[in-house]
């Protein structure tokens, strides 16, 4: 008997080991989901039809064991792909935890940085250099702020230098895309890109017709239940990083929607009548970690969503 529980124990030792060892060393450095969408999206006109969005998320360069091999294998993906846009839903840099205090209904409020972090100059850098191939590729990007980037406290630098390199930061603003090539589209395609604390969301569409095309940017989802009716027809969010660790057999469940208080969706689309009618939401895996430097069952992720118009039926 003794030597059966022994054997017993060994076995489990060794298959925790192996977990671990997957978990830290191969799945979050070798293993990249490339996750690909087509999404029938409302208003949009036929000259957009094929156009394909590449979604990056929660890079955290500067965190323990920072995941910079992984960032740039993504990057190189998207590059290679030639997506006609790139949306980069925040975390781009990791800081310290935040406080936070939650509004029911309006998701996540976070304050701004009490301080600036030792390393942000550096992070900052780092950032701008990982990123650096898609302005050389000459792909449209846009990029929102994640909590992470706010209490590292280089959240302008981050901005100015985002900017300096053509990608622009949406702090509850719009932008148009580009159009396709060789064609005038009959509506115009807007990112709307929604801040991190407390998004102003009539600030953010105030410059977009009510029946243009849109796809919503924002780090945190929590706030998605808080979008206005027929607002948000198509959200893209990070953020939780689907919990790092998934449960076995079940890949839309993981330790953060398991453990949530509140209802939250921490991976994938968004169950039916989550929201508002007419919204929906999609949430990416990310890249990086947050505080453990472990992902299991929950790789790191580039989503490319190809967009078809809606029926109108």
């Amino acid at each position: 008997m003794r030597r059966w529980w022994v054997r017993a124990v060994l076995a489990l030792t060794a298959a925790v080991a192996l977990l671990l060892g997957w978990g830290v060393l191969v799945e979050p450095r070798l293993v990249l989901d490339q996750e690909r969408l087509e999404v029938a999206l409302p208003q949009l006109s036929g000259e957009w039809t094929g156009t394909e969005l590449a979604v990056l998320s929660d890079l955290q360069v500067g965190a323990p064991w920072a995941n910079t091999g992984m960032v740039e294998r993504a990057v190189a993906a998207v590059v290679a792909a030639e997506p006609d846009a790139v949306l980069l839903a925040g975390d781009l840099v990791h800081g310290p935890p935040a406080t936070r205090t939650i509004d029911p209904g309006a998701g996540t409020h976070l304050p701004e940085a009490a301080g600036r972090a030792p390393n942000a100059g550096r992070q900052v850098e780092q950032v701008l250099e990982l990123l650096a191939p898609l302005a050389e590729a000459g792909l449209a990007t846009y990029a929102v702020l994640g909590d992470h980037d706010l209490s590292s406290g280089a959240a302008d630098e981050l901005t100015r230098g985002l900017t300096r390199i053509g990608v622009p930061v949406l702090r509850d603003e719009a932008r148009r895309l580009p159009p396709p090539t060789g064609e005038q589209p009959v509506t115009d395609l807007w990112v709307v890109g929604l801040d991190a604390v407390r998004p102003d969301t009539t600030a953010a569409f105030a410059g977009v017709p009510d029946d243009a095309p849109r796809v919503v940017l924002v780090h945190d989802p929590t706030g998605f239940r808080s979008l206005p009716t027929g607002h948000a027809p198509l959200t893209l969010a990070g953020h939780t990083r689907c919990g790092q660790l998934g449960v076995p057999g079940l890949p839309r469940w993981s330790r953060l929607g398991l453990d949530a208080e509140d209802e939250a969706v921490a991976d994938g689309w968004s169950p039916a009548g989550y929201g508002a009618p007419g919204n929906r939401l999609y949430v990416t895996c990310g890249i990086g970690f947050d505080v453990a430097p472990i992902r299991l069952l929950a790789p790191p992720q580039v989503v490319f969503v190809e967009l078809t118009p809606a029926s109108a039926g």
